[in-house]
């Protein structure tokens, strides 16, 4: 019993702590020590916008407008599409705005960091930002991003993703809100722990070639700091999506997103060579957040024996606690549905990367085109 006891209060504490704890602490302390960044709105270094794609004729020449249209400098601007072999018409498409004066790259199938590591020494920009072929930018965000790299610790920047509608009953909004305040709040510490693949940039001189299934938003951040540079994050870049029309489709699309983030967790060597405050929050933010729903069921199987076991009133209170947020997704309550959705869809993603591996390619997320 001792040991059950041990457990339930590990995880409970782990849980507590990765969800409202730390993101409390990083809040406070940022606000106490804030390291913030040299930006210069009149820095213009050239840049390549790269757009990985993947059978997207049905946005790609939206994406295209879009970025053509941003405010920056023609002479200084690079747009490159990262043909990651798309079998429809996305191509053709692509090579219609040859004569304004974006570059096709078509390569191998491979996924799209593959497709991004193909294509990056074929560009020639002294900044490289990256952008999925769903997205839209406002006019100034390229301007906005791109000023963070006036700062020479910066190595890594990336925008503030915002999503524009829901068709059906999604919680992404209220999940999205909350983690971009906690991304500021780790910006303002130092770095940030992730960023998203709707708007980022890199330094060409720290581009890293990574590991496929890794993924450039949770493993660039790190990999920075341990180069001594930072990785931040700038709300004024703004991308603009559609989030997924159900929580369903949300689950489909964090589970392929979890099979590689532990696939990273596993082999990328996160903490390797990391200051201690910026290993804090690796492990707040990303390896506890990935075992909240493990966490979740070994408090729900202690909880159940403990009960059994008149362990104690606390327990009964836990218990009672996490039936009622079952009993809440259940019946469709939105924030408690996609919470217990999102917290399975880590086992899930946990037990296909364990029996079947982690493939570099997916498919593209239904409704959000």
């Amino acid at each position: 019993m001792i040991v059950l006891t041990v457990l339930f209060w590990v995880a409970l504490a782990a849980l507590v702590w990765a969800h409202v704890l730390y993101p409390l602490t990083a809040a406070a302390a940022a606000g106490i020590r804030t390291r913030r960044v040299r930006r210069d709105e009149g820095f213009e270094p050239t840049v390549s916008v790269i757009v990985a794609a993947w059978n997207e004729e049905a946005v790609i020449e939206r994406r295209l407008e879009n970025l053509l249209a941003l405010d920056y400098p023609a002479d200084k601007l690079e747009l490159v599409v990262a043909s990651d072999a798309s079998t429809d018409r996305t191509d053709e498409l692509v090579a219609q705005f040859a004569d304004r004066g974006v570059k096709l790259v078509r390569c191998p199938r491979g996924g799209k960091v593959a497709a991004q590591n193909h294509t990056v020494p074929q560009t020639s920009g002294e900044v490289i930002a990256f952008s999925d072929a769903n997205a839209t930018w406002a006019p100034d965000a390229l301007r906005k991003l791109v000023r963070n790299f006036a700062d020479p610790d910066v190595a890594y920047a990336c925008g503030r993703l915002r999503l524009e509608r829901a068709d059906g009953g999604n919680r992404e909004g209220a999940y999205w809100r909350f983690e971009l305040w906690l991304r500021g709040s780790e910006s303002r510490l130092g770095s940030i722990t992730g960023g998203n693949g709707s708007i980022y940039a890199v330094r060409r001189t720290e581009y890293v070639d990574v590991d496929p299934r890794f993924g450039h938003d949770l493993s660039f951040p790190y990999l920075m700091v341990q180069r001594g540079r930072r990785a931040v994050y700038d709300p004024e870049a703004l991308a603009f999506e559609k989030p997924t029309p159900t929580n369903e489709d949300e689950f489909r699309r964090k589970v392929r997103m979890f099979e590689h983030c532990w696939v990273i967790v596993g082999r990328g060597r996160m903490l390797r060579r990391q200051p201690p405050v910026y290993a804090v929050e690796l492990v707040s933010h990303r390896h506890l957040r990935y075992a909240s729903g493990l966490l979740h069921l070994v408090l729900l199987a202690t909880s159940i024996v403990l009960v059994i076991a008149n362990a104690g009133w606390v327990y009964d209170v836990a218990l009672g606690l996490q039936l009622g947020l079952l009993a809440a997704a259940a019946v469709g309550v939105g924030i408690a549905r996609y919470y217990v959705l999102v917290s399975w869809a880590t086992v899930v993603a946990l037990w296909n990367a364990l029996r079947v591996g982690v493939p570099p390619v997916w498919e593209k997320a239904e409704g959000t085109r």
